[in-house]
């Protein structure tokens, strides 16, 4: 995985040399992931993820983006280690209650389930961080969306961290330059954040996360679209916070490629959202992406695989939890 890096000055080399002893142990563990890996240990696990996934989306269509992003929230911090699940402890402090993720994050009881029945099958194989990560598959699939091979291997975190959840995930109302920045620190590029933001082509936000933007008459957003999204959002702050719109308007429960076609007419419900369709170095490719949805969709492939590589643990780092929420 290629690593982006701040310019170093003064004692850099010292820095310096520390980072690519990273870099060296990031891509000697991800060399490790494979996904033949529970082939032998635990040849139903993959099976019985996915009828849980299954179980889940057809009881809630939105269940599919909650699982996509509960993986996305997990690799951006420490890396895809599920570290996201852990509850408090002693020893613990949660990154569920990270501003990005408290109230808003979700899907836990889905993966509990998963590694639940996971564990009547082949108790103490499977990590509770390849089960988050075969789960956002299985989510996109459920809802019409693409289908990639899922590398395993990885093993759960022993940490959690809230100040890094907080410093590192993205904020829905980052600036582009923002949002390029947080990804290429993991080795994401623009168009990984184009496409994995296209996961936004399902599921539903808090009217606390766009009331700036449906009411700050601004000129990136469509005047009528605003008036429609202030319906179930009012403008007085604390009232109405977790009233749900959909991030797609359209087709809000299938994966598809009209989020794109939505930024372009200024009707993207956050402000993260429409900053990559807004003057900037990402236009280009939210224009290729709404006229060429097999495009869209190999690239969201790529960069959910790319996301999925972010410092996994393997081998005897970490552990493989026994109940996702807390440690062994």
């Amino acid at each position: 995985m290629k690593m982006s890096f701040p310019f170093f000055s003064g004692h850099g080399n010292v820095k310096a040399v520390a980072l690519v002893m990273l870099v060296f142990m990031s891509t000697t563990s991800e060399a490790q992931l494979s996904s033949t890996f529970y082939d032998k240990t635990c040849p139903n696990a993959l099976t019985t993820i996915k009828n849980a996934v299954r179980t889940a989306v057809s009881s809630e269509r939105r269940m599919a983006a909650s699982l996509i992003r509960l993986h996305f929230h997990d690799c951006f911090v420490q890396g895809c280690d599920a570290s996201i699940l852990l509850d408090d402890a002693p020893s613990i402090t949660s990154e569920k209650d990270a501003f990005q993720n408290n109230g808003s994050v979700r899907g836990f009881e889905v993966i509990d389930k998963a590694k639940a029945e996971v564990e009547k099958v082949c108790p103490g194989v499977v990590s509770c961080a390849d089960i988050l990560a075969i789960a956002a598959r299985d989510a996109s699939v459920a809802v019409s969306g693409p289908s990639w091979t899922v590398k395993l291997g990885r093993r759960d975190s022993t940490t959690a961290s809230q100040s890094l959840a907080e410093s590192s995930l993205p904020l829905f109302t980052d600036s582009l330059d923002r949002l390029r920045e947080r990804f290429g620190d993991l080795g994401l590029n623009a168009r990984d954040l184009v496409a994995l933001s296209g996961a936004h082509t399902i599921g539903q936000a808090r009217c606390v996360t766009f009331r700036g933007r449906i009411y700050n008459n601004a000129s990136d957003i469509d005047s009528n679209f605003a008036t429609t999204r202030k319906r179930r959002c009012p403008a007085d702050a604390n009232n109405g916070d977790a009233n749900l719109a959909p991030l797609e308007l359209v087709t809000p429960n299938s994966f598809d490629n009209n989020y794109y076609k939505n930024l372009i007419q200024k009707k993207g419900l956050l402000e993260s959202d429409q900053v990559l369709f807004s003057g900037g170095s990402t236009d280009s490719i939210v224009s290729e992406y709404s006229s060429k949805p097999a495009t869209f969709k190999a690239d969201f492939i790529t960069a959910m695989i790319k996301m999925g590589d972010i410092n996994p643990l393997t081998g005897s780092a970490g552990e493989v939890r026994r109940i996702c929420s807390a440690l062994n």
